[in-house]
């Protein structure tokens, strides 16, 4: 499995198991977590994607129960956590509504709760989960800024920003930000042309992409992009999923594809999108396909 280093301190597998869908399965027991972990462990997935939020905040916590009985598989592992989403749910039952939260106050306490929910010392790193339009970027800077200085988080990014929401609060950092989580895939293409991709590839910051299968439309949907899709797993002897994500993989930026299922078969083919490698007008098949027409 290759690996990507984000920065000094933090480098991460090319895939990452996404754990949003950890606290849905029906069994949520230490053991079969373990399983899971084990099984994106034996590919050389070792970065796990996590956010307070997932579960209706009860996710980390169902992580941090398998770590607990396990404590040996925290050196195996790298820990990517989200903060700033409150919602009525979980620790915030009582909130009146959705919003986000990017004070000191909040990311200091939510931070904590990461911590102990998962049963872990220091977070490898933790992203603001969303723009937030109320945020004052010198308070929330000087937060993030804090959080690695106590040690308990040692790298820093963002997810679903565009690039002036990236800028605004880097210039309030004396930390680099490591990376972006954006929704990339075939099914939603447009930061290939929006500027998104652009502007982290000069940065080289490689962006991580949720939701790189579509939410799963991609896996059963029909039309022109699923039979492409269909065509190549033949060719390559996988499935839809490994071609789909093997379209990301392609690009020269370096995304690394967050992939999250409860299925411990599925976990355990994550790594076949390595067997795929598409040439430059295979991709742009597939990419016309998305597009809907061929390009100009």
């Amino acid at each position: 499995m290759q690996r990507v280093s984000l920065s000094p301190s933090l480098e991460m597998s090319r895939l990452v198991y996404g754990m949003w869908r950890l606290g849905d399965d029906t069994d949520t027991s230490a053991a079969h977590v373990e399983r899971k972990i084990q099984t994106c462990l034996d590919q050389g997935i070792t970065t796990f994607d996590q956010a307070d939020i997932y579960g209706g905040y009860e996710a980390e916590g169902v992580l941090g129960t398998a770590l607990k009985a396990n404590p040996s598989l925290r050196d195996k592992m790298e820990i990517v956590t989200k903060c700033d989403i409150v919602a009525p749910a979980g620790r915030y039952a009582d909130a009146p509504g959705k919003y986000y939260d990017t004070s000191r106050a909040h990311i200091l306490k939510s931070v904590d709760a990461s911590l102990s929910e998962m049963s872990i010392d220091t977070i490898d790193l933790l992203l603001i989960h969303r723009p937030d339009p109320l945020m004052d970027h010198h308070e929330t800077g000087a937060a993030l800024g804090e959080v690695i200085k106590s040690g308990k988080v040692k790298n820093v990014g963002v997810s679903n920003f565009r690039p002036w929401d990236w800028e605004l609060l880097q210039s309030a950092m004396t930390a680099k930000l490591v990376t972006n989580q954006i929704e990339i895939s075939l099914s939603e293409i447009s930061p290939f042309t929006n500027g998104d991709l652009a502007f982290h590839q000069r940065l080289g910051t490689h962006l991580m992409a949720w939701s790189p299968l579509g939410g799963g439309s991609l896996m059963t949907g029909s039309g022109k992009v699923a039979s492409v899709l269909d065509e190549l797993a033949g060719a390559f002897g996988v499935d839809r999923a490994a071609v789909a994500v093997a379209f990301l993989l392609a690009h020269p930026a370096g995304i690394l594809p967050v992939l999250g299922t409860n299925n411990i078969g599925r976990i355990a083919r994550i790594s076949d999108a390595l067997k795929v490698k598409l040439d430059r007008p295979t991709w742009f098949r597939l990419y016309e396909a998305a597009l809907g027409k061929e390009v100009p």
